[in-house]
This record gives structure tokens, C-alpha cells and sequence, in this order.
């Protein structure tokens, strides 16, 4: 602990900021919400989602049902669990439309994880200054109960001074980056998939049976 430093650091305000800025989340959040939002802190650093390679794969794919039948599609290995739903479903015969609905589905399904995950982390960044708040009238209480004692007096009035300036800190440089992060990072995902749409409905409409394709244009 460097000398600069340590009157900066108080165990007491940073477990009434940290503690409370935590409880604070995990009582109004659902459980799979609340593991959804630490799981997303796993990608705050991962590459930026790019669609190039699974529209090289959707290609691929084409020509080799051009080849050897859409049945050959079937034990293809797809990382991609969206574009894995959607060779699935063209495999098993389906519509065009099904297959838009297939990803629109799992579109859907993934803003509302994305949302989760962003809400957490910015209701807790607007928590962190309340607590620090908090800490700041426990450690006034505490300055006052020890009028008679300064040693008390200097510990609470750390903890009061202290508190405020953690809430601060944690919820501008660390909280609201974060959700800031993961929103960006999920809208640039969801721009990106966006382009694996149009390819894969093709595919479908290109592998549906003849006749059901002259029966939808009627």
C-alpha cells in the first residue's frame, strides 16, 4: 500500500458501497437474469462478432447441397448455434418462412439476454452512488455518536467522506462502462446478423421441393 494511496482506502466504506451496490442487484433480479449479466462479463473483451466467415459457411453449405442433396447438410459441424437452427430446420424440409421465423426467434431471444445483462449493470451503476450516499450517513451517525472520542471521529468521518467518493467512482468508471460495452457490443452482433438472414432463406427457398415452390407463388 503506497503512502499516496492509503488514505484513499477504507475497508468499511467499500463493503457498504460494494455490499450494498451487490445486494442491491441480486434482490431485484431474477436468478437467470442475474447469471445472464455476470456471464456476459466474459465477452467484454472478446473480438467484435464478425459474419464473414458463417456467410463463407452459408456458401459452402449451398454448393454442397447442389452437389449431394440438402440431406448432406445434415452432419455438418456449425459453431454457429442461429445459423445450426436454421441448416436444421431447411434439412427437415421447412418453409422459407419458417426459417425468417426460425431467426427471427432467435434474434428476439438474444436482444432480450442482451437487454438483461445491460439492465443489470446500469440499475447497479445507478445504485452505487445511492449506497455511497448511505455510507456517507452511517459515517456521520458514527461521527456523531463519538463526539467525545476524535480517534472515533476521524475513522467515521473517513467512512462518510470515503463512501461518497466510491459510489461515484464505481459507478462512472466501472459500472456504466460496462453496460455501455455490452450494449454496444450487442447491437454491433445484432447489425452483423443480420446479414445471415437473406442467404439463408435463399438457401431454403432454393432447397424446397419444386412443387411447393410453384404452390406458394400461387
Amino acid at each position: 500500500m503506497t503512502p499516496v494511496l492509503a488514505p484513499f482506502l477504507d475497508p468499511v466504506a467499500f463493503a457498504i458501497v460494494g455490499g450494498g451496490t451487490l445486494a442491491a442487484a441480486i434482490l431485484r433480479t431474477p436468478l437467470r437474469d442475474l447469471i445472464r449479466g455476470f456471464g456476459a462479463l466474459a465477452t467484454l473483451f472478446a473480438p467484435r462478432f464478425e459474419a464473414a466467415p458463417l456467410l463463407e459457411q452459408i456458401a459452402a453449405f449451398g454448393r454442397i447441397a447442389r452437389g449431394h442433396g440438402v440431406m448432406a447438410l445434415d452432419k455438418s459441424v456449425i459453431s454457429d448455434p442461429d445459423v445450426a437452427a436454421a441448416i436444421a430446420a431447411i434439412v427437415d424440409g421447412a418453409t422459407p418462412d419458417h426459417v425468417a421465423e426460425v431467426l427471427r426467434q432467435r434474434h428476439r431471444a438474444r436482444t432480450e439476454r442482451a437487454v438483461a445483462a445491460c439492465e443489470l449493470w446500469s440499475a447497479a451503476a445507478d445504485t452505487a452512488p445511492a449506497m455511497g450516499m448511505v455510507g456517507t450517513l452511517i459515517g456521520l451517525v458514527g461521527m456523531f455518536v463519538k463526539m467525545q472520542d476524535p480517534a472515533g471521529i476521524g475513522a467515521s468521518m473517513a467512512v462518510a467522506l470515503l463512501a461518497t467518493l466510491y459510489g461515484a467512482l464505481l459507478a462512472n468508471l466501472v459500472l456504466a462502462p460496462v453496460a455501455a460495452r455490452l450494449r454496444r457490443s450487442a447491437r454491433d452482433e445484432a447489425v452483423e446478423r443480420l446479414r445471415l438472414d437473406a442467404p439463408l432463406i435463399a438457401l431454403a427457398t432454393r432447397e424446397q421441393p419444386r412443387g411447393a415452390q410453384l404452390a406458394e407463388v400461387a
